[in-house]
């Protein structure tokens, strides 16, 4: 089984790293890529890459896979300012640009035993000069614009330059892919489905007995990253990737509680941030609100409340003004003293900030903010509070004011149960722990947190009237 390094290991800091020129090394090094569709790449496939030429195998050697092809993978020293805003404070110089993956050649179990052997050079009829060769496999997907891979020595921590591949396209950068439901209102009669596609031209929905909707286009540029001449953007430069087009449109006139099939595509027809920083190394919520509009009002308001079966999610912006004469402030108040709990008897609430998490990273919790927000909760006894920001996960128990107010029991299967026909107090819940980097934990914690884990994961749940479970699902199985 192959293993692909991405915010694991070493592997997370390689653009970090002094980038050195060993070409010269490996003088007689070719790497060639087999796909399943020849001399292109489909939508989503497993190429095989195979170095022939090595002169000496180690475990240090390693392959990235790199997009587009024609990224600088050499050393910009200048680069210093981009990398802090991602929180990342380690030593430089750095490379350019990041690998998209990488593999290290050990996953090849023959490699450092060079079982494929070639001759170079021949004397008196006998082989004098022998190199080795490997192969390892890469899943790759359409991300439209060519790939190459790169084959480096020296390992994470000090990769040396060998050789690259010659680039390789995929074979339809046009095609319509990834497509997400999202619900638009709370009737369960429509759906609102978006998709990525490399064109620029309405596409089609067809769904249901023959209905047809045709998209809109949406999409991101570097210029539309956040910036400064004094405070230069990774997400301008390092960190970008053309997002290619972003349609969306929304399928009406359904059924809830039904089946119903689509298809898709085939047929053709400044942030506002109340924060100071960097977010996202320069993103600030952009390509998020592209990739997965929200029924919100507009993309300035971007807080509103939906119901689902039994529960009534109310999503705030904790990046616009919530301070209590702020029109934020007012419609949240005026959502969750509305909601009707005979109809919906459970009430979430969500935002991206956290209000209690024991990590201790710059900006986790605005006192402010809790200080606003957190008597709205209790007031219109919310059941639970959902955050993220903070990449881990961790769970309290039912809390106010930093104080607990009932602690949960254990069922017979050892669960945490908690009992909210006599509410008291929410529960809070940090579920940051779908991407990037995982944040540790302090040796010491407050008694209001319960359970805490730093693995990458994502939360399901499950809602009757009487019944809401939630568990954590680690990604790892």
């Amino acid at each position: 089984m192959h293993r692909n390094f991405t915010a694991l290991s070493d592997f997370r800091l390689i653009n970090r790293r002094i980038l050195n020129d060993c070409s010269a090394s490996n003088p007689s090094l070719k790497i060639n890529i087999i796909s399943s569709t020849s001399s292109t790449l489909s939508d989503d496939e497993f190429v095989t890459v195979t170095v022939t030429g090595v002169s000496k195998p180690s475990n240090d050697h390693w392959v990235a896979m790199i997009s587009p092809s024609n990224s600088n993978v050499e050393s910009c020293v200048l680069n210093e300012l981009y990398y802090l805003q991602t929180g990342d404070t380690a030593k430089l110089p750095l490379l350019c640009h990041y690998p998209v993956k990488a593999q290290l050649m050990t996953n090849d179990p023959d490699y450092l035993s060079c079982k494929k052997k070639e001759c170079k050079k021949l004397e008196n009829g006998k082989c004098s000069v022998t190199t080795c060769s490997g192969s390892i496999k890469f899943h790759v997907i359409n991300i439209r614009s060519d790939i190459e891979f790169v084959f480096f020595s020296g390992g994470f921590l000090k990769p040396c330059l060998v050789g690259r591949s010659i680039p390789v396209r995929f074979a339809n950068p046009k095609m319509p892919l990834y497509g997400h439901l999202s619900s638009i209102d709370s009737t369960g009669t429509s759906m609102r489905l978006t998709w990525v596609s490399g064109d620029n031209q309405p596409q089609q929905i067809q769904y249901g007995d023959g209905k047809k909707v045709t998209s809109i286009i949406n999409t991101f540029s570097q210029n539309d990253m956040c910036s400064t001449i004094a405070l230069p953007s990774p997400a301008k430069d390092f960190g970008w990737h053309d997002p290619g087009y972003i349609h969306s449109a929304v399928m009406t006139g359904l059924k809830p509680s039904s089946i119903f099939s689509y298809k898709y595509g085939r047929d053709y027809i400044a942030s506002g941030s109340v924060y100071l920083t960097p977010d996202s190394g320069g993103e600030c919520g952009v390509p998020y609100e592209t990739y997965f509009p929200m029924p919100a009002a507009s993309k300035d308001k971007p807080w509103y409340s939906i119901e689902q079966a039994s529960i009534h999610f109310t999503i705030i912006s904790t990046e616009h003004d919530w301070s209590q004469n702020s029109e934020q402030y007012q419609w949240m108040q005026k959502d969750m003293s509305s909601v009707n709990r005979l109809k919906t008897p459970w009430l979430i609430f969500m935002g991206h900030r956290p209000m209690y998490t024991s990590s201790s990273g710059l900006f986790s919790i605005d006192n402010k903010f809790v200080e606003a927000v957190e008597p709205l909760l209790l007031e219109n006894k919310v059941d639970l509070v959902l955050f993220g920001h903070v990449h881990n996960y961790e769970r309290t128990c039912s809390v106010y004011q930093s104080v607990c107010k009932a602690m949960p029991t254990k069922d017979a299967t050892g669960v945490d149960t908690y009992d909210n026909r006599n509410y008291v107090a929410p529960v809070h819940a940090v579920i940051g722990m779908a991407g990037f980097k995982l944040d540790k934990f302090p040796d010491t914690v407050s008694n209001w947190s319960l359970k805490r884990i730093s693995e990458y994961g994502y939360l399901r749940a499950h809602a009757t009237r009487t019944d809401l479970n939630l568990e954590i699902m680690n990604s790892e199985f």
